[in-house]
């Protein structure tokens, strides 16, 4: 199926997850034909309305994955963390809605065979490793987009998922923070760097190469051997062993 024709057949929802005692909302998108689910995991005042991960969610939706968009924190808590900045760095927080979510994919029969990777961006990398941590058996890879891995702290050693870090080649501090995370995982980690990319990666062509690094990862770890061609990231890999 092209990516086109995928397009028009992707059937997209809103969903209401409880997480604990509270419920936050997500955006699913289900083409037909998936061969994955990847989970957004959107971080430092950002929302599942995010403009770069929802391009990238687009991108994969193409390739033939599913997507779910999630916003990590309530309306009420958004309102606050706008003035105090409180919830952001909430990791454990943050993490736990993750989960939920991962745990809402397995009750839900639209997606509940399909496996999982989780995709963060800054703080929500984080999140989206804890996540990985708490259900090794779910969650076949993750990928972080100029994420602070670093603040999963004593859960990456727990990490058992192949993990990809992409981070700009710009971002001199974040790089640092990601090398120094991987030190502490046992999982496969690869390192990408993107040459001439700052934090946010606004520079004409840096964002569509994460997306293209974001789908050969899905294509590699989530999708069935003599479906993907074998394909892997041509990035920097790092063995956290």
């Amino acid at each position: 199926m092209s990516a086109r024709t995928r397009r028009q057949a992707t059937e997209a929802m809103a969903i209401r997850i409880q997480a604990g005692d509270v419920v936050v909302d997500g955006d699913l998108a289900i083409p037909r034909d998936a061969a994955g689910l990847v989970i957004f995991a959107h971080g430092s005042g950002s929302s599942r309305f995010s403009a770069r991960n929802r391009a990238v969610a687009s991108a994969l939706q193409a390739a033939g994955f599913a997507t779910l968009l999630l916003d990590l924190l309530t309306r009420q808590e958004e309102a606050v963390d706008e003035f105090t900045r409180e919830y952001r760095f909430d990791i454990e927080r943050l993490g736990r809605r993750v989960v939920a979510a991962v745990d809402w994919v397995a009750q839900d029969s639209r997606v509940a065979d399909l496996p999982i990777a989780c995709f963060g961006a800054s703080t929500g990398a984080a999140a989206a490793l804890m996540a990985a941590a708490a259900r090794p058996v779910a969650v076949r890879a993750v990928i972080s987009r100029g994420g602070r891995p670093d603040l999963a702290g004593d859960a990456l050693p727990a990490v058992q998922a192949p993990t990809l870090l992409v981070v700009g080649g710009h971002d001199e501090d974040v790089i640092a923070l990601n090398e120094q995370a991987s030190a502490r995982m046992r999982a496969p980690v690869t390192l990408a760097i993107v040459p001439g990319a700052t934090h946010l990666f606004e520079e004409p062509g840096t964002l569509d190469e994460v997306t293209r690094l974001a789908c050969e990862w899905c294509d590699q770890h989530l999708r069935p051997a003599s479906a993907s061609g074998g394909s892997s990231p041509r990035a920097r890999e790092e063995d956290g062993t």
